[in-house]
């Protein structure tokens, strides 16, 4: 049975909480390492053929741990290895482990620290070494004019990547179970957070756009996102079960991702057909069951609202006018009730619980 998150707004059900944790299934993955120059790192990740997600982690090392990394390549000191992950269909190669040490690489190379676009921008001096090292307070700058040696040594110096390639089956979701695993510092990202991270692109940007409609902020429940994309997740649940629902299968991670994957580059057509019909959910909704309709029991229950939302989805332009009183037989329906509080991600509920939705709401 559901219990609430206080920290979510959302109901949790073990069903879920276990289909979340759950192992893959069987990859045809191949893995091999590839020796890149420094210079010809920070080369590729400038001409856009190294993708940093959008969400992923913000960088987050102070200079002082920046230095670090740069002295340990002058000393000729080991650096941990960083991850790729090849998409062969978009031929992109993303950053899945090795963040922080890229966008380092790059701050030095380009002189300053930061990201423009955040403001704040400071000139990267090695800071923190030992007063005593040759290159305590040095700039790329300073050491190709200063010390040719050094420079050069930078520029040549070697950061193993290791890429990945999934072979078997087509759909591209071992990169979620790879991020999962290797993002494993600090709090670790979930869900929508590693979606966003590896799905990255105009589906994705529609998703956060979408989460923004103040309709759906009444439907959810919180004028403020969630702060672990919840909400965003919740919207490319309704979108999976509306279009593929008829093939769904477990887990219901996947389910999910393989739909983002397929649609992350979705043309402008495609995208205005989701937007229309998400937006037109949501008025439907908004009218005829008002704000917060899915905090049922102790939250927000994530089973009744993707059956109901679908269904309406479904409706077109002409719901019915006692849609309200409908819903209201739906989640007193016994049936409907055990199919959205107890193993909710199993594909037999999960088809009753929407065949039960039809039923009840589209019924004469």
């Amino acid at each position: 049975m559901g219990q609430v998150d206080y920290n979510d707004g959302t109901e949790v059900n073990d069903s879920e909480v276990d289909d979340q944790e759950s192992s893959p299934d069987s990859y045809e993955v191949i893995t091999y390492p590839a020796d890149f120059t420094l210079e010809g790192l920070v080369s590729k990740y400038k001409k856009g053929s190294l993708i940093i997600p959008g969400f992923q982690r913000n960088y987050v090392w102070n200079i002082k741990q920046a230095s670090k990394l740069v002295e340990s390549f002058l000393l000729g000191l080991p650096v941990p290895s960083i991850f790729l992950f090849t998409d062969e269909k978009n031929n992109d190669q993303l950053v899945i482990d090795g963040q922080q040490r890229l966008k380092t690489l790059v701050y030095f190379f380009d002189g300053y620290f930061g990201d423009e676009e955040q403001g704040a921008r400071r000139v990267f001096r090695l800071t923190g070494l030992k007063s005593t090292s040759p290159y305590a307070e040095k700039t790329y700058k300073d050491l190709e004019q200063s010390d040719p040696a050094a420079f050069n040594k930078l520029n040549d110096s070697v950061l193993r990547a290791f890429i990945v390639k999934q072979i078997t089956p087509t759909d591209n979701t071992s990169i979620y179970h790879i991020f999962e695993r290797l993002n494993t510092g600090g709090t670790q990202l979930v869900g929508q957070e590693i979606r966003n991270c590896v799905y990255h692109g105009s589906f994705n940007d529609l998703l956060c756009e979408l989460n923004r409609l103040p309709s759906w902020r009444k439907i959810f429940g919180s004028d403020l996102a969630h702060r672990r994309q919840k909400d965003v997740e919740l919207i490319l649940r309704f979108f999976a079960f509306y279009y593929d629902g008829d093939d769904y299968s477990r887990p219901l991670k996947d389910f999910m991702s393989t739909f983002m994957n397929k649609f992350k580059r979705a043309d402008d057509e495609k995208l205005s057909e989701f937007r229309r019909i998400f937006s037109k959910t949501c008025d439907v909704v908004l009218s005829h069951l008002g704000e917060r309709p899915f905090h049922i029991w102790s939250g927000l229950n994530v089973a009744v609202f993707d059956s109901t939302f679908v269904t309406i989805a479904k409706m077109g332009d002409a719901p019915p006018a006692d849609l309200q009183e409908r819903f209201m037989s739906l989640v007193s329906n016994r049936d409907f009730v055990a199919g959205v509080r107890g193993a909710t991600a199993d594909e037999t509920i999960v088809a009753m619980r929407m065949s039960l939705a039809e039923l009840i709401l589209l019924g004469g």
